[in-house]
Order: C-alpha cells, then sequence, then structure tokens
C-alpha cells in the first residue's frame, strides 16, 4: 500500500576530476535509504547530479585544451564517467540533474531575478580571500593557519564588483530552524554551525562574480554569472519543475524529505540554503543530514591530495553488493570512517562470506541432499525453535527504527544479529543427525523450514543494500514475489509448506587477504611526483608587476598555536627587516633556515596570520608523490646581496 511521496537527494558532484570512494559512499548511502523507502510502499523520487560551473571548471578545461562544456561532458557522460560509475553501483536515481542543462540555466536566471526584485540582491563590490578550489569567500577571521578552512589549501586576495544576498537578514530564523533539533542531523552539526557561522555574525554573501565566464548569465547585468551556490543549491527544485517547463512534480514532491551531504557542506545546506529558501517564499526541506567522511590514515580523501581510492577497481576486483555492503556496515553513517584494504576484506569475509553467504549455501544444500531440494510438508516443532522463530519475527521492526533515523550500520547489525543466530541453530538442531533418522523427517524439514523463512525475512531487508545479491538468494531459497514484500517481513510462515529450492551459485567467494592486497599493492603502486598543469598565458606586463626580490634570512621561529607557520624576518635590501609567515613548518624546522638566501614577491598586500603581519610571501616549488604534498622553499647561492630583483 502506497504511503506517500518521500524526496530524496544526493548533493550534486563537481565533475573537475573522477569521482571516488568518498563520492560513492553518499551516493550508496543515498540509494539505499530511497530503496528502503521504495519497500516500504512510499512513492520515491531520489535526485542525484553535478554541479558543472566554476573558476576551477574554466581553468581545467583551459589547462586541457577543451571548452568548459566539454570538460564536464567527459567527466560525466564520457566512458568510466559519473553516469557509468552510478550505473555500476547500481544506483536507482529516478532523475539525474546537469547545472548545464538548459531547463536549470533558464529557471536559475528566474530565481536570481526575483531575489534581486524582492531585494535581497543587491550589486556591490567584494574585497576578501578567495579559494578556488571550493570556490569559497572566507574572511580573515574565518582562515585557518591563513589557509581555506575547509580544504586547507592557500587562498588568495580577490576584489571585484559582484552582487550580494542579504544572508544577514535571515541570521535569526535560520537560528531558530537549527535549534528546533529536527533539520540538521546528527545534533553535533547543529552547535558547529550556530558557533562557528551564525553567533560569530553572518555575512551578506557574494551571489555573483565577474572574473571568469564559466557559469549561468546574470541576463540583466551581462559581465556577471551567478556564484554557484545559488546555482547549485537551487537544482533541488528545478529538478522537480520549479520555475520551469521541463517537469511538473514541484507540488507533489517538494519539500524534500531529506538532502544527503556530505559534512563539509552542510553550512550550505543548512545556512545558506534555508535562507534563499525564505528569501523566496518556499517551504523549507524537512532535514539535512550532514555525514562524515571516509578518511585514509586520518585524512580526508581529496582528489587535489591524490590520496582517494578508485571505486572501479574495488568493484571489480570484490563485486559492486560486497563494496555498498563494506561501505555501510563498517561505518556509522553519521561519523568519520577510516577506510583500509584489510578492514573490506575483513568485513567480506566475515560477514558476507563466513555468515550470510554460508547460511544460505548450507540451507540450500541441505535441503537439496536430503530432500531432493523439494520439503514435504509435515511439521515437528521443538522449543529450540523458539528463539530463532520469535527473533525473526521482531526484526522488521528494530530494522526501521534504525533507518528512519539513518542509522544504515545498526539497521544491518540488527539484521546480523539474527543471521548468526541462524547458524547457531543450525550448529544445535544438527541436522546431519536428523537426517539418519526416518522417524525424525518431519523434525528436520522444520528445521530446514526455520531457516529458510529466517533468510527470507534477512534477505528482504537486506535488498536496499545489496539488491542483486539478495535477488539471486531469493531465487536459490524458493522465494517469489509475494514472499520479497515489505508486508511479508513482518510475519513467519510466509514460504509455502512445500517450498522447493534451488543451490546455485557462491553468493560471497573468501576473499585471500595476503594475496588480494599484495594485488591491490601492485596496482596502487605510486607512479612518481604528480605535477599540476600549467597555467594559462600571461603577459610580460603581468609579470612584471611581481617585485621579487633576493632575501637574507636574519631569523626564523615557529608561531606560536600554530602547527603550520614559520615567522621569518629577512633582509630585503631596504634596511628595515621585513616580516613574512609562511606555512612551511611541516616540511621544515626554524633552525635549518637561518642565514639561507630566499626568493620573496615584496609588493602583494599585507595579510593578518594568526594576528600577526605577513608582508610578502616566499616562494617554493611545490608538488605531490605517493599522494603527499611535497614542498622545497626556493633558495640561491650565498654570494647574491639582498634586494636584487629577479626579472
Amino acid at each position: 500500500m502506497e504511503k506517500g511521496t518521500f524526496y530524496i537527494t544526493t548533493p550534486i558532484y563537481y565533475p573537475s576530476d573522477k569521482l571516488h570512494i568518498g563520492h560513492t559512499y553518499c551516493t550508496v548511502a543515498t540509494d539505499t535509504i530511497a530503496r528502503y523507502k521504495r519497500l516500504c510502499g512510499y512513492d520515491v523520487m531520489f535526485l542525484t547530479g553535478t554541479d558543472e560551473h566554476g573558476q576551477k571548471i574554466e581553468e581545467k578545461a583551459k589547462a586541457a585544451g577543451v571548452t568548459p562544456q566539454e570538460f564536464v561532458d567527459n567527466i560525466v557522460t564520457g566512458k568510466g564517467g559519473i553516469k557509468d560509475l552510478w550505473k555500476l553501483m547500481n544506483i536507482s536515481n529516478d532523475r539525474f540533474i546537469r547545472t548545464t542543462d538548459d531547463y536549470h540555466v533558464k529557471a536559475v536566471q528566474r530565481i536570481f531575478k526575483k531575489m534581486y526584485d524582492n531585494g535581497d540582491i543587491y550589486k556591490g563590490a567584494y574585497k576578501g580571500m578567495y579559494c578556488t578550489p571550493c570556490e569559497s569567500f572566507w574572511t580573515e577571521s574565518q582562515l585557518v593557519d591563513g589557509k581555506c578552512p575547509d580544504c586547507g589549501r592557500e587562498v588568495h586576495y580577490a576584489e571585484e564588483e559582484a552582487y550580494f544576498f542579504r544572508l544577514s537578514k535571515y541570521a535569526k530564523p535560520v537560528q531558530e530552524l537549527l535549534e528546533s533539533g529536527e533539520f540538521l542531523e546528527p545534533a553535533s552539526r547543529v552547535n558547529e554551525m550556530i558557533n562557528n557561522f551564525i553567533k560569530p555574525g553572518l555575512e551578506d554573501l557574494c551571489v555573483s562574480r565577474t572574473s571568469f565566464n564559466w557559469g549561468i548569465p546574470v541576463d540583466f547585468d551581462p559581465g556577471h554569472v551567478v556564484y554557484v551556490w545559488v546555482d547549485a543549491l537551487f537544482n533541488y527544485c528545478t529538478a522537480i519543475g520549479f520555475m520551469n517547463d521541463k517537469y511538473d512534480d514541484y507540488d507533489k514532491y517538494w519539500p524534500a524529505d531529506v538532502h544527503i551531504v556530505g559534512k563539509e557542506i552542510v553550512r550550505f545546506h543548512s545556512i545558506i540554503w534555508p535562507a534563499m529558501l525564505m528569501s523566496m517564499g518556499m517551504p523549507l526541506p524537512k532535514k539535512v543530514y550532514g555525514h562524515g567522511w571516509l578518511v585514509i590514515d586520518g585524512g580526508k580523501m581529496s582528489k587535489s591530495k591524490g590520496n582517494v581510492v578508485d571505486p572501479y577497481m574495488l568493484a571489480d576486483m570484490f563485486g559492486v553488493d560486497a563494496l555498498r555492503f563494506f561501505l555501510l556496515r563498517t561505518f556509522p553513517f553519521g561519523s568519520d570512517g577510516n577506510f583500509s584494504n584489510e578492514l573490506l576484506i575483513s568485513t567480506i569475509n566475515t560477514d558476507l562470506a563466513n555468515d550470510l553467504g554460508n547460511l544460505v549455501s548450507r540451507t540450500t544444500a541441505m535441503a537439496v541432499k536430503y530432500f531432493g531440494g523439494t520439503l514435504p510438508t509435515e511439521r515437528e516443532y521443538d522449543a529450540l525453535d523458539d528463539e530463532l522463530v520469535s527473533m525473526a519475527k521482531a526484526l522488521r521492526e528494530k530494522y526501521a527504527f534504525q533507518m528512519d533515523k539513518f542509522q544504515l550500520h545498526l539497521a544491518l547489525d540488527e539484521i546480523f544479529k539474527v543471521i548468526q543466530r541462524a547458524n547457531k541453530y543450525i550448529d544445535e538442531t544438527a541436522p546431519w543427525v536428523l537426517a539418519k533418522d526416518e522417524a525424525k523427517k518431519a523434525r528436520l524439514a522444520t528445521v530446514l523450514y526455520n531457516l529458510l523463512e529466517t533468510l527470507r525475512i534477512c534477505l528482504v531487508l537486506l535488498a536496499p543494500f545489496i539488491p542483486d545479491s539478495c535477488a539471486k538468494a531469493f531465487e536459490q531459497i524458493g522465494a517469489d514475489e509475494t514472499c520479497t514484500t515489505w508486508d511479508s517481513a513482518e510475519t513467519f510462515g510466509v514460504l509455502p509448506a512445500t517450498v522447493t529450492v534451488h543451490k546455485g551459485e557462491t553468493l560471497f567467494p573468501r576473499v585471500d587477504m595476503a594475496k588480494t592486497l599484495e594485488e591491490l599493492e601492485k596496482m596502487n603502486k605510486p607512479k612518481g611526483p604528480v605535477f599540476p598543469p600549467v597555467e594559462p598565458n600571461v603577459t610580460i606586463d603581468d609579470f612584471a608587476k611581481c617585485d621579487m626580490r633576493v632575501c637574507k634570512v636574519l631569523s626564523c621561529e615557529a608561531v606560536k598555536k600554530s602547527d603550520k607557520l614559520l615567522k621569518f624576518m629577512l633582509d630585503d635590501g631596504s634596511g628595515t627587516p621585513r616580516q613574512i609567515l609562511s606555512g612551511i613548518h611541516k616540511f621544515y624546522e626554524p633552525e635549518q633556515l637561518v642565514g639561507k638566501t630566499v626568493v620573496a614577491i615584496l609588493n602583494l598586500p599585507n595579510r593578518k596570520m594568526m594576528g600577526q603581519d605577513s608582508c610578502g610571501m616566499l616562494l617554493s616549488a611545490v608538488h605531490e608523490e605517493n599522494g603527499q604534498e611535497q614542498l622545497h622553499l626556493l633558495m640561491l647561492d650565498d654570494s647574491i646581496p639582498a634586494g636584487f630583483r629577479l626579472c
């Protein structure tokens, strides 16, 4: 019976490069929730897509010698691209939006104009620090060690004419929304948003740019393009027909029941997004759920850091369902999880091969061996049956309680308690002993029926997680479509008394840990340094504006309360020592650098870093090797006097 609608979304992913296992984690989790809701009888709309505009895409396309549209087309729809990955991972999305889709572009222009007309967007000038990879502006107080607080990379000063959204106007209603306790989960994210962003004072948000072209044009002011977060966030509405004629189900599905997002973009979804919807007079989504990251050795996976894990490789080696299962079984959904190949293999062997796979193969094999595959109707019950049957009957309610809270790992935990109990039940009842006594045939049939029914209920509830494997297992245990519904999972005894099983392939073969780790090590062997592409051409006049001078390091010391910053006092030839702060403590100790001859750009605007002035920037060579950033401070022959200009 249909229970109404349920609208669920992933974030729309940024196609600057191929996606990694962290993106897969988010999408598989969202897919599992969508499948669960369909199983329960909801009319589900599941949306995913790609966020394709912005300066970073424009720069990458230029470096690759293609247009921005060609660049994103290759990442999204090309061979091995995002759409191929979601098809491989059996993602059941109902709709896929690209922010370059014509209907979305036109809708965003109308949305931008409406917020402008009602006074919530106004023209001004932006001066501040900008992170190109994150497409984000930051105030000095928000920077961490002078770098982007989200990605930890360098920011640069930007100044340009821009339109602004009156985010400050909505600080109070957004805070009240967050404090309601219903809108944002997990609860830990709420305090983070209020304390880090709202209480320090919400500043109006830059919502247009003039320094690049790859974006949705502001149709009433040529030269401006809509800034990425307005463009990206309204996808959740335009994809179901808001302000466009492409679709006609906005009234049916909006407001969204839940936006599933990574914790790094919770700020945009829980502060900026509701504020913009308030400005538009639109209903707010019912919930934003910010999941944790998959990390490696304590660090977030990042395409730019080179420490990503390839889901194609893992799916090919272990199977799609095994990979889906591992991602949702192993890591609490609201917290960070430390990814390792050893943990992946161990989870497959323990839960899928030993527990679930073994239960399916043992049960069907015994039914074939002792009854030719079809159970007789006679039954003989025993008190040994009670605990297993009771657990199986109670499973659906316990499972639903966890699934409705998006605690996917705990829902799986409930299922595997029953699966483990069923394996223990086999040892307790010893079917191989019962089979030796003709008088015990009815008892043997009862034991096997109880095992098949327990499996059926567990498989119904596992189907949102590992759909293909469950379909194969249903066929093996003789469960047709009438036995695999949500309603059937509440009742014990749905399979026909004379059920016929079909022994099939091993669902989850055991993985040889040592051999497989060796294969993975060979496949992931570092390929040497990774260098960024050459930047676009500049004129000699642009280059000449940078005043690069030879400097002598007079003193160098670590900056208190900072793990990264070193404070240099430099002789730049002017007669007055110059102070520069540089985030290179990871690579050098202060005493190594005193007396060295270095190069600095002297005519950059002064910056505050940890409350201290930095009057210039030291030059370094940077690359990535073995997934780690490597940095070498540029040092010259000590015979070159301080103050010499490089040209």
